[in-house]
């Protein structure tokens, strides 16, 4: 497809490192030439140096052969007149980032009157992700399916766990009941595992299951670990914000630290339930004062990753909160998992496997639609959800008898509003959701299983 980028942020850049690797022709639209230039010389896109909202600059960019245009600049504004020119000009498909918590109540009326195909919130979507571990702390992500009713959970595995050394082809008679393991991390290693596979410790694990089995399956090991009941959050930013109210919603307490006096009174009354602390979230002795080692949930939310780091270290060490950290840069990946940090966060990437979904969703087979993607395992791995509309080569055949690659795995069958743990017997019909994991590079369509 040919794909126009107007704004060459953090944003902008994961979302064209991700689909300049699915071969589609993308052009970026930029005032700095230097942020043009950060992201050519890195990535296979072209670049314009121009106003977004110009319709000159548009044209330059080929907004008349364009098929899908992503408007991420830092303004709101800016960023829904740039799609309204871009769907009057062309016949593209526009996604607007909006980020300002003024319109978050209003997203359905600007898609409506500015004819947008999505609205991307980055902050809100991570907002989402983590309020998720905190109403489920015994994982350190969650990635939602079938309208939250399959969901994968991730987690790492420890020497007291009872799955230590255990193949799966015993565990699946007791433990696993109900759920499928998809993937393995192990070192730099992304497995899809087979029955003779066993866990062993600091295994970073998913399984596909529902959140009732997933309770059962962490009991049994021992891991029973309630929801947050209160938070501190240190950073008042937009992520905050948007934390803060989920949290809030979930009947979680919760406390921000932020620095600035000013914003501290927009947060008080943006958010009158929260308590609003004006200090610096980086002070040892404050963090003391506000007692840091009774919550039971933390989250590094500034804007300087370096700060977030330590502070969810400290956190770690003082209290048994569950911590998030928020992390910009993950271009020092290595470095970063040898913290051994519990869930990271970072807002660009989670938007950007959003638009992927969504890019990829144009241009898949018409038997079948893209209705979820997550990368997994640092792009090494994706679990993707096709909703069947069609009958094709993998349906009606037995999964025993479907010659699957060897990298690809059915991990979940949502039918008539159940879920399937799928085994050899089960066969994929019309009307069906099911999940797919594959760690040997990326499909848009669910005959794409097949060797």
């Amino acid at each position: 497809m040919n794909i126009v980028i107007v704004g060459c942020g953090k944003v902008g850049m994961v979302i064209t490192k991700l689909l300049s690797s699915e071969d589609h022709n993308i052009t970026l639209v930029d005032e700095d030439s230097e942020a043009i230039a950060a992201v050519t010389n890195h990535y296979d896109a072209m670049g314009v140096i121009g106003n977004g909202v110009s319709y000159q600059s548009l044209l330059d960019a080929g907004i008349k052969e364009c098929d899908l245009f992503i408007a991420v600049t830092d303004s709101d504004e800016k960023n829904l007149l740039a799609c309204l020119i871009a769907g009057r000009a062309g016949r593209c498909k526009t996604i607007a980032r909006v980020r300002n918590p003024i319109y978050s109540h209003e997203i359905d009326f600007l898609k409506r009157e500015f004819n947008l195909a999505m609205v991307i919130n980055p902050e809100d979507t991570a907002a989402m992700e983590i309020s998720r571990v905190f109403l489920f702390p015994q994982v350190f992500k969650i990635d939602t399916f079938s309208g939250g009713r399959v969901e994968l959970f991730h987690f790492h595995v420890t020497e007291e766990m009872s799955i230590c050394g255990q193949p799966l082809s015993i565990l699946r008679e007791d433990i696993l009941k109900g759920i499928i393991v998809c993937t393995i991390r192990r070192g730099k290693d992304v497995i899809i595992p087979k029955g003779n596979f066993s866990f062993a410790a600091d295994d970073d694990v998913s399984i596909a299951t529902t959140r009732k089995d997933a309770l059962a399956f962490f009991k049994k090991l021992g891991v029973v670990k309630g929801r947050v009941r209160n938070a501190m959050i240190v950073g008042g930013g937009t992520l905050s914000y948007y934390l803060a109210e989920r949290l809030l919603r979930s009947g979680i307490e919760t406390t921000i630290v932020e620095m600035d006096y000013k914003r501290c009174e927009e947060l008080s009354e943006g958010l009158p339930a929260a308590r609003i602390i004006h200090g610096d979230g980086t002070n040892r002795d404050l963090l003391d004062q506000e007692d840091l080692s009774s919550f039971q949930g933390f989250a590094a939310l500034t804007g300087v990753d370096e700060e977030n780091i330590l502070l969810s270290l400290y956190a770690g060490k003082h209290s048994k909160a569950k911590v998030v950290t928020k992390i910009g840069r993950l271009n020092f990946g290595s470095v970063i998992d040898a913290l051994n940090l519990d869930t990271i966060i970072n807002p660009s990437a989670i938007t950007a496997d959003y638009i992927v979904k969504f890019a990829r969703s144009l241009s898949t087979d018409p038997s079948n639609d893209v209705e979820s993607l997550y990368k997994l395992e640092d792009g090494k791995a994706e679990a993707i959800e096709f909703k069947i509309k069609e009958e094709s080569s993998v349906t009606g055949v037995m999964l025993k008898d479907l010659k699957l690659r060897k990298d690809a795995l059915v991990c979940s069958i949502f039918r008539n509003g159940k879920n399937i743990i799928p085994t050899g017997q089960d066969q994929l019909m019309v009307g069906d959701r099911v999940i797919i994991v594959m760690s040997g590079g990326r499909i848009a369509n669910i005959k794409e299983i097949l060797e």
